[in-house]
């Protein structure tokens, strides 16, 4: 082994990581940190990974490109995996996938490293869409290969290798946290009691709902084709969408969810998670699809979505099957353009109004009691529903209850 690149994050595992890549293979190992809108202040992490023997490090803003390439393609099927959670995490790997490959093409590495652990599913997730991507390439897994069992032997080691490590005032390893510019999640600790409510302290986007402002706030979100492209009429980019909408989920509390979940590799896992701007624009969006889109083409989304989220969460971003449901996604979505009004207030986002001068398939006319246009007779729906019935007339006639 002649050169790993490593996705190198600053914390204890990377770190450790780090230093056991440099001590087992006896090689150089070039540090890679993508800035996708974690909000810290990644200057100390290069200084780290110099400090830790790194010659290469690739510090990265890939903010725009994330939110742009992955967050909001993502958000026009409106997915979510197992019906709650945002995938605030998964929709970042792939991206971090892609660019470890880039640069171990770019510095001639034989190998990538990353921090997952062998029993989580980003593991998966980099490695499925390393090898899509480069098929050839070798990847290290350090927690399959080295004999640590915990992260208090983790700590063992950084102490012994003078690794500073941040700790929490207890004494002790803080949350596995995870935080990008959709969403931050925390893991383990006292998390991994499913009965054991969230500490209140832990929290550190959001307002608690109950104390959030007392008066609601209405906002405007414009789309174009599925995209949201305005916030009461101040146009941004993607990344700048959902900056300013985590700043008014998180003054409303709006976002919190707590879930256990069924993990790709086999087991369930309890994980709590922030996303304020995903919770309102997946809100949003679905209320500009409800006067935009054919019915059918909205049953159809509602039916592809699951396996779109499923294939988020697995890691098959690069499949083939995931690119080709993006293609159909992304032409459904040709005319859901509008705007959309929300009331934020207290945790919950409430739906006020919708309207599209161009695309709008809500006709007034049609649906009133007081219809006039002739464009519907009422009479017509005998037929229809005597036709719909004839089968389970016909059953109901030789006794099948079934």
């Amino acid at each position: 082994m002649n050169k790993i690149v490593l996705a190198y994050s600053g914390g204890l595992d990377t770190s450790v990581i780090l230093r056991w890549l440099q001590n087992t293979y006896s090689c150089e190992v070039v540090a890679f940190t993508a800035d996708i809108g974690q909000n810290e202040d990644l200057g100390p992490i290069s200084d780290k990974a110099a400090q830790l023997g790194c010659k290469e490090i690739f510090v990265e803003n890939l903010v725009d490109e994330f939110a742009r390439d992955y967050v909001f393609p993502m958000f026009r099927i409106n997915a979510l995996y197992e019906g709650e959670y945002l995938l605030g995490t998964s929709i970042a790997r792939p991206l971090i996938a892609a660019r470890l490959v880039e640069i171990a093409r770019q510095t001639g590495a034989d190998a990538i490293a990353h921090g997952a652990t062998g029993k989580g599913n980003d593991q998966i997730r980099f490695e499925l869409g390393a090898y899509a991507l480069m098929p050839d390439i070798q990847v290290i897994s350090p927690w399959r290969e080295w004999d640590f069992q915990s992260r208090e032997e983790l700590l063992e080691y950084a102490e012994q290798e003078g690794i500073p490590v941040d700790r929490r005032a207890s004494g002790q390893a803080d949350y596995s946290m995870d935080a990008n510019l959709l969403h931050i999640s925390y893991e383990g600790g006292e998390l991994e009691d499913p009965w054991a409510p969230p500490p209140a302290d832990m929290w550190r986007w959001t307002v608690a709902p109950e104390d959030a402002p007392d008066h609601a706030q209405t906002i405007d979100i414009e789309f174009e084709s599925g995209d949201a492209v305005a916030i009461d009429g101040v146009r941004g980019s993607p990344a700048a969408m959902v900056r300013e909408l985590n700043a008014l989920g998180a003054k409303h509390g709006i976002g919190r969810a707590d879930i256990v979940e069924n993990r790709y590799i086999g087991m369930k896992s309890r994980g709590c998670y922030e996303t304020p701007g995903g919770t309102i624009l997946i809100k949003a969006h679905r209320a500009m699809e409800s006067i935009t889109l054919d019915r059918e083409i909205v049953h159809l989304m509602q039916d592809l979505m699951p396996r779109y989220a499923n294939l988020v969460y697995n890691g098959y971003w690069w499949s083939p099957e995931r690119i080709a449901l993006q293609t159909t996604i992304d032409q459904c979505q040709t005319h859901v353009s509008g705007t959309v009004r929300l009331q934020l207030y207290k945790g919950n986002v409430t739906v006020l109004g919708r309207q599209s001068e161009q695309h709008s398939m809500y006709d007034e006319a049609i649906v009133s009691f007081d219809d006039e246009s002739g464009a519907y007779t009422q009479s017509d729906a005998e037929g229809f529903i005597r036709l719909n019935a004839l089968r389970l007339r016909v059953a109901a006639a030789r006794g099948r209850t079934f």
